[in-house]
């Protein structure tokens, strides 16, 4: 009989798309912007691929929207944690049940959250437990996350099917200050380390910045393309160091972790939330410039959730320039880019093949993958 452990942690992401960086102590403020849960839908779609693990498969849940709420939602059979899981749950929620699920001897636990929730159940469960995390906060730079929520099920129910010797490997938990990130610096941490199934192709690796051998030629990229901009149409800038360059060479302040928007090169709108995006693009033509996610390779759905299906469909797939230095390209393992941006219609439609900017006048064409 294989044991499955789940947490959902139901505010989880809840700051993406309105542009906050980060859920960690501004759910209410999430609310207060029109946010609504994420983490739910997601942690259903990881679950709808457990049939996987066959029919020795014992789930083990928080309760409620912790869980129990999820997998009731499939259908699936459940044994539910004895531990409170009321509609405001907290990290002390988290603490409780992932010590009870380490007691009733899971062979995994699968959650459902971002880097905040690694570190609740790393503080409890260190190595012992093996995680895996299916991806549904803002950032998740740790290396824990499947690639999206349907890789995160499959990567559990092959797992968990041949417990206790299913392969593992050693992943890094990180987290960015949130606080730090809303006034524009960007401050990561090590916590420690955990055990995460070892599969290259389905659970992304930790994130990495920027190589220094990449500075000149990524910086020359940045002011060609700042240089040839077409003053008509309005170019959306996403997030990171990278896309820091090109506004820089526009002679622009730069949202470090937030997405801007420029035109004619004056700024037209800066650190803006999905619904901003939406009544800047309205019947507008748009580029949108984005970076890479060093280490993971990820170009939606980590970090930049205000982009989203919505927002890339009124900009146009076909209007999507990427940028990204040759080195952190090269150092991708496996040499893909990802997408996860919540609506599988349009993540399979982004796959594919792109051409990356690596310098002026030099492309690089990489796949994409869902």
């Amino acid at each position: 009989m294989s044991r499955l452990g789940l947490i959902v942690n139901p505010i989880a992401g809840m700051g993406g798309r309105v542009g906050l960086k980060g859920t960690d102590g501004v759910a209410e403020r999430a609310r207060e912007l029109g946010a609504t849960p994420v983490a739910p839908e997601r942690a259903a779609r990881a679950l709808g691929r457990l049939e996987r693990a066959g029919d020795g498969l014992t789930l083990v849940v928080a309760p409620g929207q912790m869980g129990a709420d999820a997998a009731a939602a499939r259908g699936l059979e459940t044994e539910v944690l004895p531990c409170a899981g009321g509609r405001v749950t907290t990290a002390d929620d988290t603490h409780t049940a992932a010590a009870e699920l380490e007691r009733r001897g899971v062979g995994l636990i699968l959650f459902a959250g971002g880097d905040g929730t690694t570190r609740d159940i790393h503080d409890v469960v260190g190595d012992r437990v093996p995680i895996l995390g299916i991806p549904t906060g803002v950032k998740m730079h740790s290396a824990v996350f499947a690639t999206t929520p349907e890789s995160a099920g499959e990567v559990a129910a092959s797992f968990v099917s041949r417990a206790p010797n299913g392969p593992l490997r050693e992943a890094e938990v990180v987290d960015v200050d949130e606080d730090a990130a809303r006034a524009g610096t960007i401050a990561t941490r090590l916590y420690g380390a955990v055990r995460v199934p070892d599969d290259r192709l389905r659970v992304q690796a930790a994130k990495l910045g920027s190589l220094p051998s990449d500075d000149t030629a990524v910086d020359a990229a940045c002011a060609r393309l700042a240089a040839s901009m077409d003053p008509r149409r309005i170019y959306v800038v996403g997030p990171g160091t990278t896309m820091r360059r090109i506004m820089r060479h526009l002679g622009l302040p730069k949202t470090l972790l937030g997405i801007d928007a420029v035109r004619g090169g004056r700024l037209i709108g800066a650190d803006l939330a999905e619904p901003e995006l939406l009544e800047v693009l309205d019947g507008e033509s748009a580029t949108l410039l984005v970076g890479v996610v060093g280490g993971q390779g990820a170009l939606f759905g980590r970090g930049n959730q205000q982009l989203s299906p919505a927002v890339l469909r009124r900009i146009g797939l076909e209007n999507v320039e990427i940028i990204a230095g040759l080195q952190k390209l090269l150092a991708l393992d496996p040499p893909r880019l990802s997408v996860d941006t919540g609506d599988p219609e349009l993540d399979a439609a982004l796959s594919g093949y792109r051409r990356v900017h690596v310098a002026p006048r030099r492309t690089l064409v990489y796949r994409v993958t869902a």
